[in-house]
């Protein structure tokens, strides 16, 4: 594997676990997290399936707009579904679905080749690549 040349790094504090406060070194963020009531939690506040779904729609976007070079990606739309899961008793997984829309694509075919050169290069999909299950589709 190459050497990554760190061209920024984002630091986050947590205090609590699930049940806590996250803050950013910078203070943009600063909020309370509680778990989803489908796990036990109250779920009252954001919780970090949420924010990882908001970072890696996000970040696909930006490789999105790095592999369309022809086609408009006005009104397109990214669509993070972040799962948490588990497969036994103690073992708890996330898989991903990333769903597309880009309305001014010529086709379905097309946007999903755009879609699937956009995983290629995302840094979240490069990230998690064999490490957990991440499925990218254009929509209309």
């Amino acid at each position: 594997m190459e050497k990554l040349i760190v061209d920024y790094t984002a630091v986050a504090f947590n205090t609590g676990g699930r049940k806590g406060h996250v803050r950013t070194d910078d203070g943009k963020i600063d909020i309370e997290v509680s778990m989803p009531k489908e796990i036990g939690g109250d779920g009252e506040k954001t919780n970090p399936e949420q924010l990882f779904a908001a970072a890696y729609a996000s970040c696909f976007g930006g490789a999105l707009g790095a592999v369309a070079k022809k086609t408009s990606l006005r009104d397109s739309e990214i669509k993070a579904l972040v799962h948490l899961g588990h497969y036994g008793p103690d073992s708890y997984g996330l898989e991903v679905d990333i769903e597309v829309k880009i309305p001014h694509a010529e086709s379905l075919e097309e946007a999903q080749k755009l879609v699937e050169a956009a995983h290629q290069v995302c840094p979240y999909s490069k990230a998690t690549k064999g490490s957990m299950v991440v499925r990218v589709k254009a929509v209309e």
